[in-house]
């Protein structure tokens, strides 16, 4: 079977863990959780990086610290992953969903000013497959209408956007806040983790307090909580992981960005294919190499992903709308008519950073055969 998208492991990982289990630094503290998170935000160029337990609690703790709670409103793509979106309501707030682009398959900005109300507080951009958001057009929104923006960046951790100064920024890095996972089919990963960053000083050690029980150690070592705070600690040993994985990182960029070459040249005169298009002001880690099945092709997105199990080929479709599911289905939205062509027809082809360019080759012949 060609898998989807496994990790990598091919560095200090081992040493690191080691070093973890002689020492018995094991939990929440340690020396790994604090190089990691000072690592990561040196990479990321952001001024403040708190790790958490996964990309869903620093989504939840980046709402929290914004004060965004009951009566509410954060407008966010309904073409995500849940984790985008299940953090609105434990704050008590309400999503309300927004349409994506066909060619990019994230937030389609021309759409979003007309779902703002009186209620919304945030905007939660997500950078979907590596994809970015166009997020100039959507800072200005934010401020003409005073928002706060979010941005899931799992997916986009390696991409770039060029802002209209000329200045590349990282995924993650533009809005207020940004939010990460590194569960295992992330570009690295620490098993199951996450992390918050921030240029605001303030809302960096407000996510980091709440992250940690609002934990405060006394003179004599007695714990005193001035909040409601969250147990949303890192491990030592899984920051040692994410420490070793954040080592290769360009390693691992290099090898999506070629991967995605490969395909794009082997599958660009495909009749019924639809390749995502680059914007002009971005740079794609592609994190996982997406594209659409058309009506032309002559099959469905789903009877090729069963011919391709078949093959012992690994694919998955895009997300399903989440305002179709049960526990959303009642909140606003826009039109959502591209979200959910795109949830019919999209589809993610083998993604690892280990993937071999003859595994490339047959998951492209047995679509051309096809």
């Amino acid at each position: 079977m060609i898998p989807l998208c496994i990790p990598e492991i091919k560095g200090n990982e081992w040493k690191y863990i080691k070093e973890c289990l002689d020492t018995n630094w094991v939990s929440s503290s340690g020396k790994y959780v604090d190089l990691f998170e000072e690592r990561f935000k040196n990479y990321i160029e952001s001024s403040q990086a708190v790790v958490t337990m996964n990309g869903t609690s620093a989504i939840h703790l980046a709402l929290r610290v914004l004060g965004i709670g009951e009566g509410d409103e954060v407008i966010v793509p309904s073409m995500t992953f849940i984790a985008s979106v299940n953090p609105i309501l434990y704050v008590g707030a309400e999503p309300v969903f927004v349409d994506v682009c066909k060619d990019t398959y994230v937030m389609d900005i021309s759409k979003v000013e007309s779902l703002i109300t009186e209620k919304t507080k945030a905007i939660i951009p997500v950078h979907l497959y590596g994809n970015m958001v166009d997020m100039e057009p959507l800072i200005e929104l934010a401020e003409k209408y005073n928002l706060y923006i979010i941005e899931d960046a799992t997916e986009g951790l390696g991409s770039e956007y060029k802002m209209n100064d000329g200045i590349w920024k990282k995924a993650g890095t533009i809005g207020h806040i940004g939010c990460f996972s590194f569960n295992g089919n992330k570009l690295i990963t620490t098993g199951g983790g996450g992390m918050l960053v921030t240029d605001n000083i303030d809302l960096g050690r407000k996510a980091k307090s709440l992250s940690t029980q609002a934990k405060v150690v006394e003179d004599n070592n007695a714990f005193f909580h001035d909040d409601i705070g969250y147990n949303f600690r890192m491990p030592n040993i899984l920051a040692a992981m994410g420490l070793a994985q954040l080592e290769n990182i360009e390693e691992y960029i290099s090898a999506k960005k070629e991967h995605a070459r490969v395909y794009d040249e082997m599958l660009k005169n495909i009749e019924g294919i639809s390749l995502s298009k680059e914007l002009k002001n971005e740079k794609r880690c592609f994190w996982l190499y997406a594209l659409v099945i058309e009506d032309d092709f002559g099959k469905s997105r789903d009877e090729l992903i069963l011919e391709m199990k078949k093959n012992y080929i690994e694919t998955r479709p895009f997300f399903q709308p989440i305002h179709k599911m049960k526990p959303y289905k009642d909140f606003r939205c826009g039109n959502l008519c591209v979200t959910e062509e795109l949830a019919l027809k999209g589809i993610n082809l083998p993604s690892s950073v280990g993937l071999k360019k003859q595994e490339i080759y047959k998951v492209c012949q047995v679509i051309q055969n096809i």
